[in-house]
């Protein structure tokens, strides 16, 4: 459940307290930045500049946002968890943003499937057995038959958003969207998350 893993990920890559009432939304970010610099040196025993420039010899700059974290992963031995935020830091260093980055500054992910099944047959069966994973019913459904979609609204402030799109045929494109997420460290682990949560509609995917 998001509930569950959210909690875990503030306990070790959080933002920490905030600041107080007189702090910019400037202010805050820097706050975040340095913050992630003392954990990701206290987490891995390297600082970033380390990091970058073992990076940058490597011919990261020219790598996507997954080739970067596995070569971390499978080069140097760094735990996943680390890598991603690892890989966050470089690209943010180097002026690349990591995929999903909304106009407002948060991240959405969206993860999809092709299902067997009627649009609105999908929608009742998917609200079902994500439940799990959102902690919950959604707090609003809209049943159409042309694209119905239902929303949950989760920790932290994420939002949930499943649609469902008729193909024309036996199946329907169905998607699973978290966004609001504040950290781009989180984007990876929630599309793991997500990708996770389709698990429970492997009967209709063939």
């Amino acid at each position: 459940m998001p509930r569950r893993k959210d909690d875990r990920g503030a306990a070790s890559a959080g933002p920490g307290p905030g600041p107080g009432p007189a702090s910019s939304p400037a202010d805050q970010r820097r706050g975040d930045q340095r913050l992630s610099d003392a954990r990701l040196g206290s987490g891995t025993g390297r600082s970033a500049a380390e990091w970058f420039a073992r990076l940058d010899a490597a011919g990261a700059t020219r790598l996507s946002h997954e080739q970067i974290s596995r070569l971390l992963v499978d080069e140097f031995e760094v735990v996943p968890w680390w890598a991603e935020g690892i890989t966050v830091r470089y690209e943010q260093e180097r002026g690349v943003e990591p995929p999903g980055r909304q106009p407002d500054g948060s991240y959405a992910v969206t993860v999809g499937r092709s299902l067997r099944g009627a649009p609105l047959e999908l929608l009742d069966l998917a609200i079902d057995r994500f439940a799990g994973y959102a902690g919950g019913r959604p707090v609003a459904v809209v049943r159409s038959a042309a694209g119905p979609t239902a929303e949950w609204a989760l920790a932290h402030g994420d939002t949930l958003h499943l649609r469902v799109v008729p193909s024309g045929g036996p199946k329907c494109s169905v998607t699973l969207t978290q966004g609001g997420l504040r950290l781009p460290e989180r984007v990876q682990p929630v599309k793991e998350g997500l990708t996770r949560a389709f698990g429970v509609m492997g009967d209709r995917q063939n």
